[in-house]
């Protein structure tokens, strides 16, 4: 890739409630990526406040860069049909709707969720070529079995976390994929576990290109043994030990999955220094920490620990009670 020529186009999606998390993402986006000459950044606003948008605007022309808020408006008007979430921020079902709302000459672009940090540089996975696959993702095997049932997926079918995408929006406005994804969305009522992560697996099936797991490392994964993983869904193997334990010594991006996020008053993730290391580079330096989950984030501690040496507990653990959590949050 030529990369005085060619544009890197990145996505995000938000609202006022996460645009401190997209701001700290974004700056250790720009702090690792300097020899990038032209990079864009998109935001894909689901009612943010003009004062976050400009906060964000500014961050990134400290870079050199330009950030560019798209709004989406009230999303669920976009469906055509009732929607439930099943708890998840509405916001993350933003990213369906990128090849429809960003210009036409964007033709390929990199999403990051907002709960990721960039530990070095993307233009390896940027320059990776998708052929004919419309998005490249990377593989989350520790999905529950009844997610991956919902959308005809067994256990040992591959499984994909949406919170980074190597996006072809070239192809996906020439083979219509935002209406394949509406469709499918609806065939299922409008309502999967995992809304938007969900729909992609199941309407892109075959049409997913495997990336490395260094590009999308889950944090809980840290105190994952590779052998656990692969039996958990054979698929893993696709990926292999490798390329795996090369993740955990030196993941490019980092993706704070699960319950135990580093702005939650009391947790112990292990990477939570890198997060407030790049808020403090942000307008929302300072931003105290949510508070009322001490003991709950007590348990994710011994609960990671225990995978490292009991996985077998931390499996009969989430078989037990990690669907009913997601069942229990609020509908919107």
């Amino acid at each position: 890739m030529n990369w005085n020529q060619e544009r890197v186009n990145i996505i995000y999606a938000s609202n006022d409630g996460y645009a401190c998390h997209l701001a700290a993402s974004l700056v250790s986006l720009l702090e690792n990526n300097r020899q990038i000459p032209n990079l864009d950044v998109y935001v894909l606003s689901v009612g943010m406040s003009s004062q976050y948008q400009e906060r964000l605007k500014e961050l990134a022309r400290g870079y050199g860069r330009r950030l560019m808020p798209v709004e989406l408006g009230d999303l669920k008007e976009r469906f055509g049909y009732e929607i439930d979430t099943r708890g998840f921020d509405i916001s993350a079902m933003g990213r369906l709707f990128a090849p429809q709302v960003l210009p036409e000459t964007v033709e390929k672009a990199l999403y990051l969720d907002c709960d990721t940090i960039v530990c070095g540089s993307i233009a390896p996975l940027y320059e990776t070529e998708l052929g004919e696959n419309l998005v490249g993702m990377v593989m989350e095997p520790t999905a529950y079995p009844q997610m991956r049932a919902a959308i005809g997926l067994t256990q040992d079918d591959p499984y994909y976390n949406s919170g980074v995408l190597l996006m072809a929006l070239g192809q996906w406005r020439v083979q219509n994929v935002l209406r394949q994804l509406l469709e499918f969305y609806a065939a299922s009522e409008g309502s999967l576990f995992a809304c938007d992560q969900d729909t992609l697996n199941g309407a892109l099936r075959g049409s997913i290109l495997t990336l490395p797991p260094k590009y999308n490392f889950f944090t809980n994964y840290r105190y994952f043994h590779y052998k656990t993983l692969e039996r958990i869904s054979a698929s893993y193997r696709l990926v292999g030990k490798r390329a795996f334990k090369e993740a955990r010594r030196s993941p490019v991006i980092l993706h704070y999955l699960g319950d135990e996020r580093p702005w939650i008053a009391g947790n112990h993730n292990h990477y939570r220094r890198l997060y407030e290391n790049y808020l403090a580079m942000t307008p929302w330096k300072g931003m105290p920490k949510q508070k009322g989950k001490v003991l709950y984030m007590q348990a994710w501690w011994i609960l990671n620990h225990l995978t490292w040496f009991f996985p077998a507990v931390r499996l009969w653990i989430s078989g037990q009670f990690g669907m009913k959590v997601i069942d229990s949050r609020k509908k919107t």
